[in-house]
C-alpha cells in the first residue's frame, strides 16, 4: 500500500473536513488516515486505484487537488 498526502483547497470548516472523508471512504482500495482542513492523508492499493481516481473523488466534493 503506498501512502499520500493530498493538499486540498476550499475547505474551511468540520463540515468540509467530514465531506471529502465520506467521500475518499467511498474509494475501493482506499484507507483514509486522516482529513484535516487543507489535508488528507490516505493509503492505497496501487492495483485498485490510482492517484487519479483519488484526485477525482475529492473534485467530486467540490474542493480542488493539488
Amino acid at each position: 500500500m503506498k501512502v499520500q498526502e493530498l493538499n486540498i483547497q476550499g475547505m474551511s470548516c468540520g463540515h468540509c473536513v467530514m465531506s471529502v472523508r465520506k467521500g475518499l471512504d467511498a474509494v475501493p482500495g482506499l484507507v483514509v488516515q486522516s482529513v484535516e482542513i487543507g489535508k488528507a492523508v490516505v493509503r492505497y492499493d496501487e492495483t485498485k486505484v490510482t492517484i487519479d481516481d483519488i484526485k477525482k473523488a475529492v473534485q467530486k466534493t467540490g474542493y480542488s487537488v493539488n
